[in-house]
């Protein structure tokens, strides 16, 4: 990175004097633009997973087509412009007689008219983007969802027992596990929590129930035919 501000150092051009270069895309250039890209990841990516991405690109980079410095001194615009020090972004791109088309990094060319294109992720962070706090409570929680517990079910037979449980478990799997348990068919089962009726597709964690809550499950008896 310290090779591209010494581009910049070389040479302060504006941007309006940097327009004499000819590029590929037509020969028009323009100011680097203020407005950052927006884009949203496809699963909702934290800092350090974006840090990761980045380093990916910028280490791969140079073997793409154009010239290392070149990419150098892409990266530092790319920094100074996430980090809304527009100027200096504007000083290294017109240091290293680099042409933007469209006034953006995410297409422009060198003075031998060689096109480089930045991905939007090297310019901004995404719109979905969660801090590595958050990150942690939802692996805390996916853990907390997966670990087992013995839920306490007390049945309107007068009999209590206990199941296998975990808080991503719906009542339709816990009935299951019960009727394997206690030879009650599924259909003659109705689950209250609180005074409330639990839908087959309900999970314990909708239920807000905590150790030691007991369920109550109804169990009706089979009309036998005559």
């Amino acid at each position: 990175m310290g090779s591209c501000f010494g581009v910049c150092q070389r040479s302060h051009l504006s941007s309006r004097n940097a327009s004499r270069y000819s590029t590929k895309g037509g020969g028009r250039n323009e100011p680097l633009k203020k407005d950052k890209p927006k884009w949203k990841s496809e699963y909702p990516m934290t800092e350090g997973q974006l840090r990761s991405k980045r380093d990916e690109f910028w280490d791969t980079a140079p073997a793409f087509d154009g010239r290392k410095e070149i990419w150098d001194a892409l990266k530092a615009a790319a920094v100074a412009t996430e980090c809304n020090d527009h100027e200096l972004a504007q000083a290294i791109v017109d240091g290293a007689s680099i042409t933007l088309p469209h006034g953006s990094l995410m297409e422009c060319y060198d003075e031998l008219g060689n096109r480089y294109q930045l991905p939007a992720y090297c310019l901004a962070p995404p719109v979905n983007l969660v801090s590595e706090c958050n990150d942690h409570n939802v692996s805390e929680h996916s853990e907390l969802q997966e670990k087992e517990f013995q839920l306490k079910v007390r049945l309107s037979t007068g009999k209590d027992l206990r199941l296998s449980a975990t808080m991503a478990n719906s009542i339709r799997q816990l009935k299951k596990q019960l009727k394997n348990q206690e030879d009650i068919d599924t259909t003659h089962q109705r689950w209250f929590f609180s005074g409330k009726l639990l839908t087959d597709k309900t999970r314990l964690q909708d239920t807000k129930i905590q150790k030691d809550f007991v369920i109550q499950v109804i169990v009706s008896q089979p009309i036998v035919p005559n």
